[in-house]
């Protein structure tokens, strides 16, 4: 079901929400909501992984959402480029594994050849009258902040200014353009996509899921969760401490993507988030000293970020059908940091893989009474500001989506 259909069907889901409730069980379960949801997200900005991937020319990754694939590469020019991975011939897909590199990029079905910035090359026993220039990939939008890559779906994404100037804050600081990917893993999880974000947008559950994360947060704690004022960021700055926080999540959709970047202490004592609260890994930034805190930021739906002084953590969020989203996650270390000399990768990666397992059954279980014939939607605490601005804004993008529809 697409288009004024759907959006027949959506309106009133949307229209009969109670405000300050989360959402009704629909939301999470029916195709057509779905085939919304997806429209919605491949027309924003989203993380699709880090610079350090594509170090020489030919080197390549590919990022997939819904039924779409791009294939994003460093071309001899040195420039980065996002392109559909879709062969103008007959369509098949031309980069199959997630990394490589390669000289050419060459279609297997029937080796079209195309050039690294997506021109055609060779087309073998065309007729007469075609013409190669006419046949190259189809380029993408793409941006790239303190070695983020960012791509999106659409032709004409929001604006990523924003969260270009609050997000390069953040990078800058902790040096994330001069950094490499220490180790990744994928999570599956057995749940909508927006119950995983739900999740990751607020600390209530953090107390009684995440034992490891709270001795070590004050996020974790009542009331914790808040953004400095300017007169407080003003300081921390000139102090040589901290960006600017920012919360750019307005309900009403201005052209920009959404962005919340947000500074926030560290417990007594502790540097970062390893088992003993002590640095893992040389500090990045090119920081003498860590300073008690780590940043969490997001960018548009299914991007997030956190920084500690010695790594950072980005999750990529992969909607891949109704009750079914993968969650990547990438650790960042300092580029010259060695494996096995400057740091024990396991200590690096301990709190946000045992966080994400925990992450992983919690939403599962969510997902579970979710589908239950019982459920009622629930009132959101004073603790989940962060799922609430989420949802409201969410809904508010899918009833104008409808709305262009109908």
């Amino acid at each position: 079901m697409h288009g004024q259909a759907a959006a027949e069907t959506i309106t009133p889901l949307i229209a009969a929400r109670s405000a300050g409730y989360a959402l009704d069980q629909a939301f999470y379960l029916r195709d057509d909501v779905f085939a919304g949801d997806m429209a919605l997200l491949l027309d924003r900005w989203t993380c699709v992984g880090h610079e350090a991937d594509l170090a020489e020319a030919g080197d390549y990754l590919v990022a997939e959402l819904g039924r779409q694939s791009a294939i994003v590469v460093r071309g001899d020019d040195g420039a980065v480029r996002a392109m559909t991975n879709v062969c103008r011939h007959r369509g098949s897909r031309i980069c199959v594994e997630p990394r490589g590199s390669a000289a050419m990029l060459v279609c297997p079905y029937h080796a079209w050849t195309y050039h690294l910035d997506g021109r055609l090359r060779s087309a073998r026993e065309m007729p007469s009258g075609f013409d190669p220039a006419a046949h190259g990939l189809i380029g993408l939008p793409i941006e790239i902040i303190g070695g983020l890559i960012f791509i999106s779906f659409g032709p004409s994404p929001p604006s990523i200014e924003p969260a270009r100037q609050a997000l390069g804050a953040m990078t800058d600081r902790y040096g994330w353009s001069g950094a490499r990917v220490a180790h990744r893993q994928t999570y599956r999880v057995a749940a909508n996509w927006k119950l995983v974000l739900e999740n990751y947008h607020e600390c209530y559950h953090c107390a009684p899921a995440h034992p490891e994360f709270s001795v070590l947060h004050a996020l974790a704690q009542p009331n914790a969760r808040r953004l400095r004022s300017p007169e407080e960021s003003a300081v921390d700055i000139a102090a040589g401490v901290a960006a600017p926080d920012l919360e750019a999540w307005p309900v009403e959709p201005d052209g920009r993507e959404v962005v919340r970047v947000m500074r926030s202490q560290l417990v007594q004592g502790a540097q970062t988030g390893t088992p003993d609260g002590l640095i893992a890994a040389p500090l990045m930034g090119g920081h003498s000293h860590p300073d008690g805190a780590c940043v969490f930021a997001e960018v548009g739906y299914l991007s997030a970020f956190l920084a500690y002084a010695d790594y950072g953590v980005v999750y990529r969020f992969i909607p891949r059908g109704v009750l079914e989203t993968e969650m990547e996650v990438i650790w960042l270390v300092d580029a010259k940091a060695r494996d096995g000399h400057d740091f024990d990768l396991a200590r690096l990666t301990w709190l946000w893989d045992v966080t994400s397992l925990a992450d992983k059954r919690i939403i599962e279980r969510n997902q579970e009474g979710v589908l239950d014939r019982a459920y009622r939607p629930g009132p959101f605490s004073l603790m989940e500001p962060g799922t609430r601005l989420l949802v409201d804004r969410y809904l508010r993008d899918l009833s104008v989506q409808c709305e262009a529809e109908a």
